[in-house]
């Protein structure tokens, strides 16, 4: 099963990075995770099998995003009211 990545989750890794933090803000999605260290702001970019090893948890969950200048189902609803 592919574990759910959006942007803006923060996780805690296993292991500490050497700046001492084990948390992490994902910036980037896709075959690559890109993370960023919330302690010394470092990026990393892990491939997703090593990032999905590599979690221990889920801190907190970025929102649902949509496209910028795409129209998601809800706007189009509140506009037909």
């Amino acid at each position: 099963m592919v574990m759910e990545i959006k942007p803006g989750d923060t996780v805690r890794l296993k292991k500490k990075h050497p700046c001492g933090s084990d948390q992490w803000q994902v910036v980037r999605v896709g075959a690559d995770i890109g993370i960023k260290c919330l302690r010394c702001q470092r990026r990393v970019l892990l491939e997703r099998p090593v990032f999905e090893r590599r979690v221990k948890e889920f801190i907190s969950r970025g929102s649902d995003t949509t496209i910028p200048g795409k129209d998601s189902l809800k706007d189009k609803e509140e506009v037909k009211k």
